[in-house]
């Protein structure tokens, strides 16, 4: 991954940013320093620009050598550097580009000469995501800054036609209790679509250099993904949880920095119940997401429609199969005889139930047909448990039981006090997994899973809490696989 952007001597923004950005998200970063920049949290006091010649010769030293998977492309201060950069860029070609168009900060300052403002313009039809802020999309456009949420996407829908590019529309700017963004592509292969992400404002001053770390990101994950949807997606769960643990690092006496390394820190401490305890709580906001998704809502209050349930029920048929198979797997990993006979009777369990109620609800259909979202996470358990680790494999699988035991709850909670008398269609279902013993089996499976943190490695820690997070947005996308992404 190459970033090409300016610095920041307080690590918070440009090219430091942009380095931790890739490492924390999985990608080698590599880094063409297009300006030294003199800052820190509370603000730019001089900028310099290196000759043009020598950005010249640091990129093509770089992509002479290194093959490139994406490259992210930051502060280019003026005319002569956004020409070299262009230049460079019809040379070589990388397969992904994503542009940060450091236009406008967010207080409204102008961080590039308006003579370069132009040359900006026409480099963006050349990337692949652009991702300005909002003062900047308007910028862009040469319009006044948008006043609102919907008449910024709008803008983004205009400069995704100008440009023929996909363009994160990005919703920190403005105040409210959400912070959304948008992906807009009026061409390729997200044409005419807009597809929103919200996630709930993070209460801090701390978002120094923001911007730099979501781009930089961008350009990681989709190298992985090459999905632009689940790219954001996965971006904003790993900048949400950098932005809310941001006031713990205490870099300056101004807007400081995002803690991006946060999910790697965090997993020195908590073993044992502190770890289960400390997993829940990394899954927040994928368990608000699922209580308001559109399936979620509509099969708890008994008004999701017939067909809908049965296409979750021939999926989760589907799944339950092979999910049988990763439970007898950790059966087999299991240290003691006790969690051996417990993952052997799971997988039993889940064969029967599928025999049981999914078979008598789906009598008479045709064999379903395994989607997307059930094939993702069906590879996802059968790869983790399938490297050998019973701690990975375990907070791989958990998610399944805990999040099922959670929403059939609250769901049945909600059922019992409705208190209508009405029968609701899907009652078969939530007893299913409302039971005592299926609640007994979740928290049997927690104990087993902080008995495995506690018996593992630093590094097995940190790969458990990313295969459970994981795991867990599955679940999610699982739950409402035909409706996952908001339209507006």
């Amino acid at each position: 991954m190459l970033s090409i952007a300016g610095t920041d001597p307080t690590g918070g923004a440009g090219i430091q940013a942009d380095l931790k950005s890739i490492a924390a998200n999985g990608g080698y970063g590599m880094a063409v320093i297009t300006a030294l920049v003199a800052q820190n949290t509370r603000g730019v006091t001089a900028v310099h620009t290196p000759p043009v010649q020598f950005l010249r010769q640091q990129l093509d030293a770089v992509s002479s050598d290194v093959q490139i998977d994406a490259v992210k492309i930051g502060m280019l201060g003026d005319l002569h550097v956004i020409e070299e950069v262009r230049s460079w860029l019809q040379v070589t070609r990388p397969p992904l580009v994503v542009l940060d168009p450091v236009m406008v900060a967010t207080s409204g300052d102008r961080l590039l000469m308006a003579s370069a403002e132009q040359a900006l313009r026409d480099l963006v039809p050349l990337v692949d995501l652009v991702t300005p802020n909002v003062p900047e999309l308007a910028a862009l456009l040469q319009e006044g800054p948008a006043e609102d949420w919907a008449e910024a996407i709008q803008q983004g829908r205009r400069l995704s036609e100008q440009s023929g590019v996909t363009v994160l529309v990005k919703g920190g700017h403005f105040t409210g209790a959400d912070c959304p963004d948008v992906l807009v592509n009026v061409h390729g292969m997200l044409a005419g679509s807009v597809l929103e992400f919200a996630s709930a404002r993070v209460a801090t001053k701390n978002t120094h250099g923001t911007g730099c770390s979501l781009s930089s990101a961008m350009a990681t994950v989709q190298a992985q993904t090459g999905d632009w949807a689940e790219s954001l997606r996965r971006v904003k769960d790993w900048l949400d949880d950098s932005l809310t643990h941001a006031d713990s690092l205490e870099v300056g006496g101004g807007n400081g920095p995002i803690h991006h390394f946060h999910r790697l820190f965090s997993d020195r401490a908590p073993q044992g119940a502190d770890f289960t305890r400390s997993l829940w709580e990394s899954i927040t906001p994928i368990r608000s997401e699922i209580f308001q998704l559109p399936f979620i809502v509509a099969l708890g209050d008994g008004t999701l429609k017939l067909a809908d349930f049965d296409y979750y029920l021939g999926q989760d048929a589907l799944y339950l199969r092979t999910y049988s198979r990763v439970l007898a797997r950790l059966s087999a990993l299991a240290p003691t005889d006790e969690e051996q006979r417990f993952w052997a009777n799971s997988a039993q369990v889940c064969l029967d139930v599928e025999a049981d109620l999914h078979r008598s609800w789906l009598g008479g259909h045709a064999q379903p047909v395994q989607g997307p979202v059930t094939k993702r996470y069906l590879d996802h358990l059968m790869a983790t448990s399938g490297q050998g680790s019973y701690a990975v494999a375990i907070a791989a699988a958990l998610p399944c039981f805990w999040l099922y035991a959670d929403v059939s709850e609250r769901m049945h909670a909600a059922y019992l006090a409705d208190g209508s008398g009405k029968e609701h269609p899907y009652a078969a279902w939530l007893e299913t997994y409302i039971n005592e013993p299926f609640a007994e089996t979740t928290r049997r499976a927690i104990a087993f899973t902080d008995a495995a943190a506690v018996a593992a490695s630093p590094r097995e820690r940190l790969n458990m809490r990313a295969a459970f997070e994981q795991s867990a947005q599955y679940e999610s996308d699982f739950f409402d696989a035909a409706r996952r992404y908001v339209r507006v």
